[in-house]
């Protein structure tokens, strides 16, 4: 008797962690990259295969597809910070994220070339272009935060404007020229530091992440962010300003463009308007959303939304090895939004619940027996 109660127990416990393991938010997005690591497993284990190569200057470089996908999700991964923060306390999200990339990275290089869009040195510091690069990106961040803090504008319409505007911008603040940098040292920043076999995006990736763990454990932008998204009156009688908290999450996600902008033109030392960063906004939110995070704002999971942008940069990289065409990739990130949607639908929840209220007390009335 004793020994059959220890097994329902064995059992019921193990049903537990099962419980707790599917309902944790961190589950998604770690069982879609099981699942894209062991179709790559299957279909071609060389997708896993790292080498020592050298670089055009002749520098010793780690190459892969797990490099690159390391090295291109820095971005994602960088804008997803700042996306999960906006989405938590506005309940939208920013579509104006490619183009205010493209302004950004058209600072940078309109400082470090001055008025010759060919210059044979740099005309400021890397420093000073990066700092005036984050405080334009800050001020647009603030721009859409006003509309949608104190206008009242939902994000998506507000941002519509920058998302519409920003790669004209971009263009008009280098007098619609291409302006190319031919020092070196610049692309340090989107490429590899001599000497250093790993991209250095990847670094800077960490970096963000290891200040935004700092400031969400050592601040109270967390539960600030997640108030307001859940009821902004509530919060209000609470002591919380929402229109602040909002404004400041835009803000921070300004900054967080400023670095991918700092990066994007780096990797190149040069600019395309009309390219550069082309639908990032996109993966961004689908990062966010596979994070398990609501789109509707409120509770987040920082760490779920960063591993979703390696999902998502995972994905396409797949979808580039096994040549798929460019065109179709969206067709199948799409699909990928769906079943998200699906999964998320306060119905298909609800049923998935009393399916699951049902298949239980059947499992304990067979133990029981």
């Amino acid at each position: 008797m004793a020994a059959s109660q220890n097994s329902l127990k064995a059992k019921g416990s193990g049903e537990n962690f099962f419980s707790r393991l599917i309902h944790n938010q961190l589950f998604i997005p770690i069982a879609a990259l099981a699942v894209l690591v062991l179709f790559n497993l299957i279909a071609d284990p060389s997708f896993f295969a790292l080498s020592l190569d050298k670089n055009s200057a002749g520098d010793p470089v780690l190459s892969g597809y797990l490099v690159t996908i390391l090295d291109n999700a820095s971005e994602l991964a960088i804008l997803a910070i700042g996306m999960t923060l906006v989405t938590s306390a506005s309940g939208g999200q920013d579509i104006s994220v490619g183009s205010a990339i493209a302004i950004a990275g058209s600072v940078v290089l309109r400082v470090l070339c001055g008025t010759d869009s060919r210059p044979t040195a740099l005309q400021a510091p890397i420093i000073v272009a990066f700092i005036i690069c984050v405080l334009v990106s800050m001020a647009f961040g603030a721009f859409n935060g006003v509309l949608v803090a104190y206008f009242k504008i939902q994000p998506m319409v507000a941002t519509l404007i920058l998302f519409t505007a920003g790669r004209s911008i971009a263009a008009w603040i280098n007098n619609n020229e291409l302006p190319v940098i031919s020092d070196p040292s610049f692309g340090y920043y989107g490429n590899f530091i001599p000497g250093i076999p790993i991209p250095t995006p990847v670094f800077i990736a960490i970096a963000c992440m290891i200040i935004i763990a700092l400031v969400l454990k050592f601040t109270n932008l967390r539960l600030f962010s997640q108030s307001v998204g859940i009821n902004p009156h509530s919060s209000r009688l609470n002591g919380i300003n929402p229109e602040v908290v909002k404004l400041i999450t835009f803000i921070i996600l300004g900054v967080c463009v400023a670095v991918a902008g700092f990066i994007k033109v780096s990797r190149l030392s040069t600019i395309n308007y009309s390219v550069v960063a082309k639908d990032i906004e996109m993966d961004v939110i689908l990062a966010v959303a596979l994070g398990g995070n609501a789109l509707g704002g409120g509770k987040f999971n920082m760490t779920a939304s960063i591993i979703g942008a390696y999902v998502i940069q995972f994905l396409t990289t797949t979808l580039f090895k096994f040549k798929v065409s460019s065109n179709a990739i969206s067709a199948y990130k799409a699909v990928v939004v769906i079943i998200l949607v699906v999964l998320s639908a306060p119905i298909v929840r609800e049923k998935l619940t009393e399916l699951r209220k049902k298949l239980v007390p059947e499992k304990s009335v067979k133990e029981a027996a």
